[in-house]
């Protein structure tokens, strides 16, 4: 290795020209990442906020990829992150290798194919069911969604990257549906508009790149066995607590009546015969709605008949579609389109009657929505996936600012499958933070207060929310658990005080966190996407206000599963399951407070479980290590110092 590209001189050369200073915690990473590219091994990195992560592996990804000639994939979770590394980091690091070695390092952002508009799509070239812009009749609907579809179209006929990121502002998932499509309705080489489709562009850009970025999505696509990314000699999957999530997310499949009814229609229009799926649509809403809500444990006679017959309706309508004609491009659509969803119906059927669901491998379960029901299928355990078919033979990286749950990697190791032998040995190393978290902020326990029972608080932490806030004269993210109980305190709140309160739901959240952090006496309250993600340094945030320990929903189907998996191994199923899930989100959530080496504030846990319950030494190991106290005068003294109108008196 020449001593021009070593990752140690590349990352001094990125932060002497980004006017950063050098940490210890990302030197270390630099290092760690790097040993164990080269050496094919398996890392687990908790780098807290500040650290620089980022460049903490990508300064050795790029550096590996260059002198080895091997492509690393380097998988997100959020698009932030992407846009990010896209952006501004790998331009550095590229710059940096190029300046010190003349070697140059491309970089490649791929997404999933939905991700990009269709230009056959947007000219009309596949059959739109349920348009919203009808080309036969020649007008739109007088809706602003139909607007969007509108204003989407034009966007990407004068677009360069077809992605759905560059269209600003953007549209909802409805309208966006109307110009892309997903990859199996694609026809592929026979598509006159191949030379220029946008997502095969983008595939042809990361088949030739040293580093591939991507997300989580893809990765759970990948690991399912279906080859969707450019082959990778390495991965490093940042974000990585909320892997096996967004891959399970991926995986899980449904169907519900108005399925069956959009098939039916799309086979009318190619002139077939519907095989009256119609009918099968309304039986198979009839047997969900005499179902109760939630996991189904055991698959009924009628809800197995029921299924066995669209199986074989939809069976039939394969043959029928066998014998369309592919004369021309409209029928090679429409054919693929319906071949398509076909095999997506008859796959979920044929899960659905094997033996997988009572035998736990895969969760089923029935949900409700404006009486619309619909059946879910996801799998037990991705782990075995992601292990197989991602992280076998070939070095990985996983990094995240909360990856030890209890204060070990082992839980979340044994979710990724880091824990079977054909993986072998792995290594957790946590770099720190370069944050003083016993200085710089406080973890409150208001645990004066009755613990939250099932009809969630009373008065006594409404209450507790407001004089929080005003000690603080605003400054405060409040998270809560539900968006009923986030709704319910912002009422309170303005209904006691002249403080600006801003809720999610009221607008875009982009905006809204726009609002928050250019009012220091303003205070954001909202749910569980607030809680991952959100970087507002500064005096802005001075208060992070958690409602309740996030223990999940006793009636996810999943989480039921997952505790029944963990009880018949002879784990403890609340501590493996439930107490982990708690343990990630919740240092998430208190990882709002601190972003940069100069805030100040307060953490404050409305749980009093969190200082009385047995598994409350669990969930405090994983969280920051500030300073702790359950003095509730002293913290709104403490706020009250901290607030703007104080410091400047």
């Amino acid at each position: 290795m020449s001593e021009e590209l070593d990752p140690r001189a590349v990352l001094a050369h990125v932060v002497e020209a980004i006017g950063g200073k050098p940490r210890e915690g990302q030197e270390q990473m630099v290092d760690a990442v790097y040993e164990a590219l080269t050496s094919e091994a398996h890392l687990m990195v908790e780098a807290g906020t500040g650290t620089g992560k980022s460049l903490g592996y990508l300064v050795p990804a790029m550096v590996w990829s260059a002198l080895s000639g091997q492509r690393a994939t380097i998988s997100t979770a959020t698009l932030a992150l992407q846009r990010q590394i896209i952006g501004q980091d790998a331009p550095a690091v590229a710059r940096a290798i190029r300046s010190l070695s003349g070697k140059h390092v491309e970089v490649a952002l791929l997404k999933g194919w939905n991700n990009y508009a269709c230009l056959r799509k947007v000219d009309g070239g596949y059959p739109e069911d349920d348009a919203l812009l009808s080309r036969a009749e020649g007008e739109v609907g007088a809706t602003a969604t139909g607007e969007e579809v509108m204003r989407a179209r034009e966007w990407a006929l004068g677009s360069d990257t077809g992605d759905r990121d560059d269209l600003v502002p953007g549209v909802s998932d409805r309208a966006w549906n109307q110009i892309s499509i997903p990859k199996r309705e694609c026809i592929g080489e026979r598509c006159p508009l191949r030379a220029e489709c946008f997502p095969q562009l983008a595939r042809v850009k990361a088949d030739e790149a040293d580093v591939v970025v991507t997300n989580h999505a893809l990765l759970g696509i990948q690991s399912s066995g279906m080859p969707v990314l450019p082959e990778s000699d390495a991965f490093v999957v940042d974000e990585a607590h909320d892997l096996v999530d967004r891959v399970t997310t991926q995986l899980t499949r449904s169907l519900a009546g108005y399925d069956l009814r959009s098939l039916a229609r799309m086979l009318r229009q190619a002139g077939l015969d519907d095989e009256g799926l119609p009918d099968a649509s309304d039986e198979l809403t009839e047997v969900l709605a005499g179902m109760n809500e939630g996991r189904i444990l055991r698959v009924s006679e009628p809800l197995r008949d029921v299924m066995a017959r669209i199986l074989g309706k939809v069976q039939s309508a394969g043959e029928q579609v066998s014998s369309l004609s592919s004369s021309n491009e409209e029928a090679n659509a429409t054919k693929q389109v319906l071949r398509s969803r076909i095999t997506v119906t008859a796959e979920m059927c044929m899960d659905f009657l094997s033996d997988a669901v009572e035998q736990g491998k895969l969760v089923a379960w029935v949900s409700e929505f404006n009486e619309n029901y619909t059946l879910y299928l996801a799998p037990l355990d991705v782990s075995v996936s992601i292990a197989t078919n991602l992280f076998e033979n070939t070095g990985v990286v996983l990094t995240s600012a909360t990856l030890k749950v209890g204060g070990s990697f082992d839980p979340v190791a044994g979710r990724v499958g880091f824990t079977y032998p054909s993986q072998g040995p792995w290594t957790g190393l946590d770099v720190g933070s370069p944050f003083d978290a016993p200085k710089q902020g406080i973890l409150y326990v208001a645990s004066h207060l009755r613990a939250p029972g099932r009809d969630g608080y009373g008065e006594g932490h409404l209450q507790e929310v407001l004089d929080l806030i005003e000690a603080s004269k605003g400054g405060a993210l409040c998270l809560f658990t539900s968006k009923a109980g986030a709704v319910r305190a912002a009422e309170y709140v303005r209904e006691r005080s002249d403080l600006p309160v801003l809720c999610q739901g009221e607008d875009q959240l982009s905006t809204l966190l726009e609002d928050f952090a250019a009012d220091p006496s303003a205070s954001l309250f909202g749910t569980l996407s607030l809680w991952q993600g959100v970087d507002v340094p500064g005096q802005t945030c001075r208060l992070v206000i958690i409602d309740r320990i996030p223990f999940p929903r006793p009636d996810d189907p999943l989480i039921q599963a997952r505790t029944q998996a963990a009880s018949e191994a002879g784990r403890n199923p609340f501590m493996t399951v439930s107490a982990t899930h708690a343990a990630l989100l919740l240092a998430q959530g208190a990882g709002r407070l601190l972003r940069r080496v100069d805030d100040r504030g307060v953490v404050a846990i409305l749980d009093s479980r969190l200082r009385t319950a047995r598994y409350a030494g669990f969930l405090l190991a994983s969280l920051p290590n500030m300073w702790r106290t359950v003095d509730r005068e002293l913290v709104l003294s403490a706020l009250d110092r901290l607030s703007p109108q104080e410091k400047a008196e």
